[in-house]
């Protein structure tokens, strides 16, 4: 069976220049974020289910047309000094990684760029003099718009400079990012402005936080779960009277079509009035693992989305030992020991009656009522699906990275699941059921990676799903250079 595989954003060109290893790749470019228009949407309407190969019938579920989208410019110019926004993380400033975006004013030693905004290492300041000359050769503006990452002790991460304030055909962004085998390494995208795909939205933020029907008018149903699951993350508790105000959710989104999802790749949460960001998330696409959100800062977000199948009103059960069967005592023989005698005449056992025995649960139980919706917790292949024994009515997903989720005990499943289809994160999959050994209405779910249960709840958990990992931080700054909201004076 083929498998029909997610998408992942198309490159151009990407240089790699490693000072050990001198090696020039190429792999495809990212394009430019130009306004498109939501017309383009109205008969292309993106899939939530995906067939097994070979299927003739690939049909679009759950999509709200997006022919009614604003479309808005995504190419302005930055301000032309060197303010900066400080991304730090929330508690006491996030010493083991924070990232600084800006405009550094252009002067005549344009190289010396990596000491001036904070990059304390000659080697990769050395490495940026050399490679950076015909970069120079090509700025426009008075400013070099950046975005770097620096790690704990004030460690390199990665950093992303584009050639001028501007955003066109003729935009080049270089990323830097240390290379594991000793150097650095050099992305260089070029942008094309007959690109499409981006499109941005801004939503009042009182709407995505309490009138979701019209919010569904601009976004696929998937991407409005995505936005609510999100927005309740960034939102933040010490500001809970922005939404009495003319605060905006701003959103740089691609529809997507039959071929690849749609994705939100950035959200931000703003004031129009004068710009001021009061919190941020972007999407990191990763091919190894499924991809996740994660705060202009580094800090992960997707614990929460891998753990939220539903809307549930309480973990009935966690992770532990739970009642089994009894199993019934033995009735008294001569060949009692007498301690075994003296213990049964203490506790007066009677002829025939039962022991409690234990099993360990190893999942968690929400609590729901019959008929809720189930959702997809990431985007997946549906590798099993009907009754199976104790578990009632089963689905099992297959995701990147040796991870499977585990949805159990249903009452129905979705109609137009089939085995080897391709499900999108938010993708209604079933309903809360009792089906199998269950006592109660509720959801059985488990997270397994490569067959061995892991228990998302617990402190000691540290998946790479929800890390900020050394390999994705270059995109992070990218991201945030190419997506974030224009800087302000």
């Amino acid at each position: 069976m083929k498998k029909i595989a997610l998408y992942r954003p198309r490159f151009q060109r990407l240089k790699i220049i490693s000072i050990a290893l001198l090696i020039a790749l190429q792999i495809p470019g990212f394009e430019l974020i130009a306004h498109a228009s939501a017309q383009s949407n109205q008969n292309n309407k993106t899939v939530q289910i995906r067939k097994r190969a070979g299927s003739q019938n690939t049909r679009s579920v759950g999509l709200k047309d997006s022919a009614t989208s604003k479309s808005n410019s995504l190419s302005p110019s930055l301000i032309d000094d060197s303010s900066t926004q400080n991304f730090a993380g929330d508690a006491a400033d996030n010493l083991d990684y924070r990232v600084t975006r800006g405009c550094l004013r252009r002067s005549l030693n344009d190289d010396n760029l990596p000491a001036s905004i904070g990059i304390e290492d000659r080697a990769f300041s050395e490495f940026f003099r050399n490679q950076t000359r015909s970069f120079f050769d090509h700025m426009r503006g008075n400013c070099v718009p950046y975005a770097v990452a620096l790690g704990k002790r004030n460690r390199f991460e990665s950093l992303s400079v584009m050639n001028g304030p501007v955003q066109d055909n003729k935009t080049e962004v270089w990323t830097f990012t240390p290379s594991a085998v000793g150097g650095f390494l050099i992305q260089q995208d070029y942008l094309k402005d007959e690109s499409k795909r981006f499109v941005e939205i801004q939503i009042p933020l009182r709407n995505v936080l309490y009138d979701p029907n019209k919010v569904s008018d601009k976004l696929p149903v998937e991407l409005v779960w995505d936005l609510n699951a999100l927005i309740k993350q960034i939102y933040p508790e010490t500001s809970n009277a922005l939404e009495n105000t003319d605060s905006v959710v701003r959103l740089i989104i691609d529809f997507g079509d039959r071929e690849r999802w749609a994705q939100i790749w950035a959200a931000e949460i703003i004031n129009p009035a004068n710009g001021e960001v009061y919190a941020s998330a972007y999407w990191l696409d990763r091919g190894d693992i499924p991809g996740g959100f994660f705060t202009a800062s580094g800090e992960p977000l997707e614990h929460s989305f891998w753990t939220n199948p539903l809307s549930y009103r309480r973990i009935s059960r966690g992770v532990g030992m739970v009642p089994a069967g009894r199993r019934k005592s033995a009735k008294p023989t001569a060949a009692n020991t007498k301690a075994a005698v003296a213990a049964a005449a203490n506790s007066e056992p009677k002829p025939g009656s039962s022991k409690q025995r234990y099993r360990p649960h190893m999942g968690i139980d929400y609590a729901a009522p019959i008929g809720t919706p189930v959702f997809s917790v990431a985007t997946g292949k549906v590798i099993q699906l009907g009754f199976s024994g104790a578990f009632g009515n089963l689905i099992i997903l297959e995701h990147p990275g040796s991870y499977r989720t585990y949805y159990a005990h249903l009452s129905s499943f979705n109609p137009e699941l089939e085995l080897g289809n391709e499900v999108r994160r938010g993708f209604e999959i079933g309903t809360v059921g009792i089906t199998g050994r269950s006592t109660g209405p509720h959801l059985h779910f488990e997270l397994r990676k490569d067959g061995v249960y892991v228990d998302p709840y617990s402190a000691k958990t540290q998946l790479n799903l929800w890390l900020m990992r050394d390999i994705d931080s270059g995109q992070l700054t990218r991201e945030i250079l190419l997506l974030g909201s224009v800087l302000k004076n």
